[in-house]
């Protein structure tokens, strides 16, 4: 079979795109600017390819040369999903399940045969920046990126090891909700893993990796992405497609997560630009500082503000009355209790409500919903005007890890209690006695100090230009998990 045979599904998958909704959600009425096709001719000529795919999806879907589309809307992220039986009963596409599965070198058979993927070194893939993990998304979910123009060279990459890599940095996170931001701009014929790779790569990633992941965001898609899912699209869970959206332009993702938190490689930056010029919209530099002046606060806001205006405006308490709030709904026996607490989201909607209510100075009222108030603590912290660790401690948290171990108790005290200003650290013991309770009924909510400090770690810590690199938030988890286990000889005062 030859490319001729591929281009026609190309083309046919465009014709039904002009007379058909579009099969992802988007975020915009527009859709996006075809670049130059990512297929590698010789990849599609080679004999390993020559699979009837369009015969197979056919019979998987029971359509005669029809391409189908993704019929439903995004996950609103807030229902436990079974992803598993969704693949058992998948149906199978015969192609696709052995595409060149000696070329991939056996993936699933190196990654089953490899228990050892903790001790292994992946410094050198982890310098080319593929994968980075920022801070949370708008409904408290840790937001992970990946970044394909960083994908080195086909001849460079170990695609087992690879893949090895992106599970054991996803290991970290994958307990507790999670956001997927892939910016796709950047992929080419050199650097495009092979649809052989992908498809195992798919199947490596079990029930574990898909359940908790809510959101999948396909920054900049193309027609590559768009005839991949067509071809993947019977042995795909309709769940997992329900969590992918496109995002045609940066300012999309807005809507769902703080962009000064990402790190957005340069190139991206540069391609969304010039996509917005060909739309003839205002040209919108990502880079560039706003220089509209924000609005006064009023005096009963609480969030997006600084501990001093809320102390200020609440007759000197050191405590803000949302964290005090929180804080005694959650020490609740059943909120204490409640399996996966601080791990997974809320409803979107409902917490920009809240949030807008408890600004203009209305009742809080968390509708017995124990996560609802578990992401508004959450977010209270991770949108302060300065961290609670403050600005000036980055630096010195982040290398905590270098410090022996016998060192890090006084040097830990001494941040603390010595450098930390006194409203901030009334405030954080505080946070940690309640965290402490939290852990003390961890055999039901599973939320040990490990899991509490990937969770609080980066709304704690934070750099001054808001962004956390995946080698910041290993040190920033440590520290946190640090202070949990050890806060009765910490907080002495």
């Amino acid at each position: 079979m030859s490319l001729t045979f591929y281009i026609s599904i190309y083309l046919n998958v465009l014709v039904a795109m002009a007379d058909n909704e579009e099969p992802y959600p988007s975020l915009s009425d527009y859709h996006d600017y075809e670049p130059n096709l990512e297929f590698d001719d010789t990849e599609l000529q080679s004999p390993s390819a020559d699979i009837d795919l369009e015969k197979s999806l056919a019979n998987a879907n029971g359509t005669v040369g029809t391409l189908d589309y993704m019929e439903s809307p995004v996950s609103d992220g807030t229902i436990e999903e079974n992803f598993e039986e969704e693949l058992v009963n998948a149906p199978q596409v015969e192609g696709l399940t052995s595409v060149n599965d000696t070329a991939t070198g056996n993936l699933l058979d190196d990654l089953e045969a490899d228990d050892s993927k903790e001790d292994e070194d992946f410094s050198d893939v982890a310098e080319c920046g593929v994968v980075d993990v920022v801070g949370d998304d708008a409904v408290g979910r840790k937001i992970i990126v990946v970044s394909a123009c960083k994908l080195p060279s086909n001849k460079e990459v170990d695609h087992p090891r690879l893949l090895r890599y992106l599970m054991y940095t996803l290991d970290k996170f994958v307990e507790q909700d999670y956001s997927l931001v892939y910016f796709h701009y950047g992929l080419t014929s050199k650097n495009k893993p092979t649809l052989s790779w992908l498809w195992q790569a798919y199947r490596a990633f079990d029930r574990k990796y898909k359940k908790n992941l809510k959101a999948l965001y396909l920054v900049h898609p193309t027609g590559f992405i768009k005839v991949v899912w067509q071809l993947f699209r019977a042995v795909i869970s309709a769940k997992f497609g329900r969590k992918i959206m496109y995002v045609n332009h940066l300012q999309e993702l807005k809507l769902f997560m703080d962009l000064d938190q990402l790190i957005i490689p340069a190139p991206v930056l540069d391609h969304d630009e010039q996509l917005m010029k060909k739309l003839n919209k205002k040209k919108v530099s990502l880079v560039e500082q706003e220089t509209d002046q924000k609005s006064e606060p009023l005096p009963t806001q609480q969030f997006g503000v600084s501990l001093q205006f809320i102390k200020a405006n609440n007759n000197g308490e050191i405590i803000p009355p949302l964290v005090q709030k929180c804080v005694e709904y959650l020490s609740l026996p059943d909120a204490l209790e409640t399996e996966g607490l601080f791990r997974r989201s809320a409803n979107i909607n409902h917490l920009r409500d809240l949030q807008s209510r408890i600004n203009l100075g209305e009742p809080v009222d968390f509708g017995n919903d124990v996560h609802l108030a578990a992401v508004l603590l959450k977010t209270f912290l991770r949108e302060l005007e300065e961290p609670l660790m403050t600005f000036d401690l980055f630096d010195e948290i982040t290398q905590f890890q270098t410090l022996p171990k016998d060192e890090r108790p006084r040097q830990v005290k001494i941040l603390i209690l010595e450098k930390l200003p006194l409203d901030n650290y009334h405030l954080l013991k505080y946070l940690i006695q309640f965290l402490s309770k939290v852990m003390d009924r961890c055999d039901l909510n599973k939320m040990t100090s490990s899991n509490l400090a990937v969770v609080f770690g980066p709304n704690l810590v934070r750099s001054p230009n808001s962004q956390l690199s995946l080698a910041a938030i290993g040190p920033i988890n440590a520290f946190t998990d640090f202070v949990l286990v050890n806060h009765d000889q910490i907080f002495i005062i």
